[in-house]
């Protein structure tokens, strides 16, 4: 990290240095004040605003003693990834474009998992090329692969969690060894000569519940003991996974996790821990401005269009269960009339339709709609479709002070 306070490094950080950032009080009016001055400005088109005030405040919450490693694919916005540079983080990559969009910002690669379980070859020859020397597998080919493309690579073995059908994603239905593959795949990383440097798992992405951890991280010391048992060399990594969300849910995930790392690998003090958090970062950090392109008044009931939808940053509706909640922008007078609305994107498909029958104040075309807690899993899985591009969609960064 940079000398100086946390946000001086964030803001000469790579990603960040070269933008303009805004300065927002937000004990006063915070994101909303500074997204109608932003709209007064003269910007007509969606745009989000990144604070990242409240990217520092999230890694000064985040787990002690567990080494965070962002989740790339959740939001690659570069100054979201040179803001967690300056702050000291790992990075989880998954493809080629990823690692080189981290390597791009500067971040030695030793700073990087390659946490997918089943890679392309050429992207597994780019890691090679780099100096990316830790991946995650599942499968005996998998390790063939890993031996022929990266043979100086480092292994995590990816094992499956409990079962959590409480997640949003529960990644477990495709990734994950199971109990009884562990040795096998240990025993085939041993014959070609690759190591295991440790153990990861991932209970699910957004989940509610917090004991799925206790029984992953049982799963992973039987799974240190079994390496242990084969004479292969002491492992040395323990991976936590993703999924955690900010708030109430993460303090209780932090607690029931601490006290499994206590209990199961206590006796293991040389073991570092590190975790893959995504949302926990992006999610909250992200406020969307929508601007209303359309309208059409049916009696009591309202429709609107407006430059963005579930084609473009807002597919996390369909993608990752978010539940809009659309505020105006404009101040209102309290106690103002709603009607029920139907908001739409901007695409021709029906489809795109981000709420209905939700209870809004009349609102007239060229006002907003503001989206809160818009940073994962958005404009990094948007699309193109109609030729609106989720590209398109201006980020603004700012700080809250």
């Amino acid at each position: 990290m940079g000398a100086g306070s946390p946000m001086q490094s964030v803001l000469v950080a790579a990603g960040v240095k070269d933008r303009k950032v805004l300065a927002f009080r937000r004990s006063v009016e915070g994101v909303p004040g500074l997204m109608r001055s932003i709209a007064a400005s003269g910007v007509c088109s969606a745009f989000h605003v990144l604070d990242l005030g409240r990217i520092i405040d999230l890694h000064n919450r985040w787990l002690p003693g567990v080494r965070p490693y962002y989740a790339v694919k959740c939001n690659p916005e570069p100054a979201l990834l040179g803001a967690l540079a300056a702050l000291g983080t790992g990075f989880d990559c998954a493809s080629r474009v990823e690692i080189q969009a981290v390597v791009a910002l500067g971040v030695h690669p030793s700073r990087i998992v390659y946490a997918n379980p089943c890679k392309p070859e050429e992207h597994l020859k780019y890691a090679s090329q780099v100096g990316v020397n830790l991946t995650t597998y599942d499968s005996v080919e998998e390790v063939a692969k890993v031996k022929r493309c990266h043979p100086s690579c480092e292994l995590l073995l990816r094992i499956k969690g409990p079962e959590n059908s409480h997640a949003k994603v529960d990644l477990g239905t495709k990734y994950g060894a199971h109990a009884d593959e562990v040795v096998p795949l240990l025993r085939a990383a041993q014959r070609v000569g690759l190591a295991v440097a440790g153990v990861s798992f991932h209970v699910g992405s957004g989940g509610s519940r917090t004991d799925v951890y206790s029984g992953a991280i049982q799963a992973a010391r039987a799974a240190f003991d079994a390496a242990a048992a084969l004479g292969m060399p002491p492992m040395r990594v323990l991976d936590i996974g993703g999924g955690f969300v900010a708030g109430a849910a993460f303090d209780e995930a932090a607690r029931v996790i601490r006290g499994a790392i206590e209990q199961r690998f206590g006796d293991l003090p040389r073991v570092e821990v590190i975790g893959e958090p995504g949302r926990y970062f992006a999610e909250t950090a992200f406020t969307l401005a929508a601007r209303v392109i359309g309208k059409r008044t049916r009696g009591d009931l309202r429709e609107y269009w407006i430059d963005d939808g579930v084609y473009g940053s807002l597919n996390c509706i369909r993608m990752d269960d978010y539940v809009p909640r659309p505020k105006p922008l404009t101040v209102r007078c309290h106690g103002e009339k709603t009607f029920a609305s139907t908001v739409f994107g901007p695409t021709c498909d029906s489809l795109d339709t981000v709420v209905t029958g939700y209870q809004l104040p009349e609102m007239s075309v060229g006002e907003w709609l503001v989206f809160d807690d818009m940073g994962a899993y958005t404009t990094g899985s948007g699309t193109n479709f109609n030729g609106f591009r989720t590209s398109d969609i201006n980020t603004i960064l700012a700080y809250s002070i």
